[in-house]
């Protein structure tokens, strides 16, 4: 468990290194990414040529005696919530950094983009039920809120309950919005809820992942426990059986989750733990804006 001076020197380095990404590099590619959701009225003016005649507005045409035109414009607000998961196994890092700290920058980072883009940011912290509920705001300080509750709730619970964190966002957000689930997918049972939530809001998984969830060393025999469900064996890591069929579990998990997330028509990125997560999301930002 951090101390209080401990988290607010962690929160102070995530903010510095969060406003330095989103500053100088995700501003634009995060803003062309994510347009509005739709055309609101602004206002009437004289009718054009060239001007769609659907807009016309009959109206004012006839008090005036003269054609005029409807002016839209891009509603730029929108929501953006992060579903982070908080189970034990975020908590498990090998290399770098824990799963946890890279989910803790992600959420940082989505979350300043969001606010520089004028847009409301609002968090779910779930494991095996909804944790901490923080409603969506505007300000920076909100943002600097959602990093020190990340940071300051510890991931007790061993189970990962995607349902409970699904139906309290669809329960909170009546329009559509983006939704940003975070996570290491080690639970399953939670395809119908993420269809259901596709079918309103624009929603990306982050698949975080740590070197030895995918792959073994050759370190003899060691005893390793499941973080979803507590189970205890012994492996062999000499046999390169082992590691193979321990690897080959990984690809084949990981493909369930490609094909759970592309069958609700959901993107899904994936992130390693010690890797630079930056390239990924400028990658994803500039492709969603094509």
């Amino acid at each position: 468990m951090l101390t209080t001076e401990e988290i607010v020197k962690k929160v102070r380095a995530l903010e510095i290194k969060s406003k330095r990404l989103t500053n100088h590099m995700f501003t634009g590619e995060y803003h062309s990414a994510f347009k509005g959701q739709g055309m609101s009225y602004k206002e009437v003016r004289e009718y054009q040529p060239g001007d769609d005649i659907r807009f016309i507005d009959w109206n004012v045409s006839a008090r005036y005696a003269h054609p005029y035109s409807k002016v839209f414009e891009e509603e730029r607000e929108q929501m953006v919530f992060l579903l982070i998961d908080n189970s034990a196994s975020i908590s498990f890092g090998t290399h770098l950094q824990r799963k946890k700290d890279l989910v803790t920058e992600l959420a940082a980072v989505l979350a300043f983009s969001a606010v520089n883009n004028n847009d409301k940011v609002g968090a779910i912290l779930f494991g095996d039920k909804v944790q901490r509920f923080i409603a969506p705001k505007k300000a920076k300080q909100h943002t600097l809120y959602i990093v020190r509750e990340m940071l300051s709730n510890d991931a007790l619970s061993s189970r990962t309950n995607y349902v409970d964190a699904f139906r309290m966002f669809n329960n909170v957000c009546r329009r559509k919005s983006i939704c940003f689930l975070i996570s290491d997918f080690l639970g399953k049972g939670f395809e119908d809820a993420l269809r259901v939530a596709s079918r309103k809001h624009d929603v990306i998984g982050i698949k975080i992942y740590d070197q030895l969830d995918m792959r073994l060393p050759d370190a003899g025999l060691l005893q390793v426990a499941d973080a979803e469900t507590g189970e205890q064996r012994w492996l062999d890591t000499s046999s390169a059986l082992v590691r193979y069929e321990y690897e080959k579990d990984f690809h084949q998990h990981n493909d369930y989750v490609k094909d759970v997330f592309r069958r609700s028509g959901a993107d899904l990125l994936h992130m390693r733990a010690g890797d630079d997560y930056v390239k990924v999301l400028q990658k994803f930002f500039i492709n969603r804006s094509r």
